[in-house]
């Protein structure tokens, strides 16, 4: 019977590889070494549909999709491992799917990679998050963060080379719609799947898993979270507008929310790594069209959806261990949208500003750069604007410093 669920699955499978498959740009799988490749990142992000094309390179493989309630009755992982490679004819790696659905997972995983299988895992956030991953896998798995589609990937989905007209088009969908492969490859309405997604996540990853018994609670703060992003926020602001008594269960929310890959949180940057823990933190969203679908304002201003698109990029160099994140703010409260940092240097100053034309933002803009760039000593300056590109040197009360100016469209597809 095992084995012919498993026939029933390579069929499907060998159907799913033949349909429509964007290259992922900078995400890779080695498959040189015996750690156990764990996948995670959002829902629906792509996180199966990367593992399958990737392993698909690289020649034979095995696929076990455990969505199948047949399948995950089993006891017997013998009869599972020797079905397996009957079908496949006993290959060296293994993609198992929704893992976490069979019973003691850890010790059918354990006992495989202890068999030398290669192999790779991915499994509903709602029920195997990375630190559950981590507390059973500990010290034998390496994570690769899959998120929704970056602009370079949005934009390889055209046929026809594009110009720099039709790019800023697209940057406008992009910023609006989203990068989630589905809508855009399927041609659905982004706001409905969004909005179901969205709603998904929150109750079946977090209300549903946390047994949390106020959901509206917590279905009101991640809309206001989505209407206010690039903004500061404290524990005990959060607790007053979401009406919630205790800044604890706020601090928990939010650990709910990044651990569901639906928002992250960058600090204020210091030397000091106390300040850092302590200090007032900004939100990010994982992708601009949970905005459009669900923000109490979806029309909201340019300059954020701006901000939100250069924080995703950011944040996935710093997953991927690249670089560090932060944001700057003196106690004039002059602020600096990104400091990213390697090791132990300071290596670039970003300001995101869509409109350039106003004097006074302008003036705002250069002042808080040319400040940051003197307190960390770091001469790497950009703004990122709607549609500027030059490199000016800018002077503020004595201060000077070589200011490079670039369009968002630009920037992104130099990531």
């Amino acid at each position: 019977m095992i084995k012919d669920i498993l026939l029933l699955q390579k069929r499907e499978l060998d159907s799913k590889l033949k349909e429509e498959y964007i290259e992922r740009k900078g995400i890779k799988l080695d498959l040189n070494n015996q750690l156990i490749k764990v996948i995670i990142g959002p829902r629906r992000a792509g996180k199966s549909f990367f593992s399958l094309h990737f392993l698909k390179k690289k020649n034979a493989f095995g696929y076990i999709n455990f969505d199948d309630e047949k399948l995950i009755e089993t006891e017997n992982y013998d009869e599972l491992i020797s079905s397996m490679n009957t079908v496949y004819g006993n290959p060296k790696k293994l993609f198992l799917d929704e893992i976490q659905n069979l019973p003691k997972w850890e010790l059918f995983v354990n006992r495989l990679q202890r068999q030398g299988l290669n192999l790779v895992l991915t499994g509903s956030n709602s029920h195997l998050l990375s630190k559950e991953f981590a507390t059973h896998l500990t010290g034998r798995h390496l994570q690769i963060i899959v998120l929704p589609f970056s602009f370079k990937e949005y934009l390889a989905f055209e046929e026809k080379e594009l110009t720099s007209h039709e790019i800023k088009e697209k940057l406008a969908e992009y910023l609006t719609y989203g990068g989630y492969p589905e809508p855009l490859i399927k041609k659905i309405n982004y706001k409905d799947y969004l909005s179901t997604l969205f709603n998904s996540i929150i109750f079946k990853d977090i209300i549903k898993r946390y047994n949390i018994r106020s959901a509206q609670s917590i279905e009101d703060l991640s809309v206001y979270l989505l209407s206010n992003l690039c903004n500061e926020y404290s524990h005990n602001s959060l607790s007053r507008i979401a009406k919630i008594k205790s800044s604890h269960t706020i601090e928990k929310y939010l650990g709910y929310l990044e651990e569901s890959f639906i928002f992250f949180s960058l600090s204020r940057f210091s030397y000091k790594l106390k300040e850092q823990l302590s200090s007032i933190k900004k939100i990010y969203c994982v992708d601009n069209g949970f905005v459009h679908a669900k923000a109490f304002n979806s029309s909201q201003n340019s300059g954020r959806l701006y901000e939100n698109a250069v924080a995703i990029e950011l944040k996935k160099q710093e997953l991927n261990g690249k670089i560090n994140l932060y944001y700057w703010k003196n106690q004039q409260q002059e602020e600096v949208d990104f400091v990213v940092k390697e090791g132990i240097k300071v290596k670039q100053l970003i300001q995101v500003c869509f409109n350039m034309t106003n004097l006074e933002t302008k003036n705002r803009e250069i002042r808080a750069l040319i400040k940051a760039g003197k307190d960390l000593k770091c001469k790497n300056l950009l703004i990122i604007t709607d549609d500027i590109e030059k490199e000016e040197k800018e002077e503020w009360f004595g201060e000077k410093a070589n200011i490079k100016y670039l369009p968002l469209w630009k920037w992104l597809l130099a990531q």
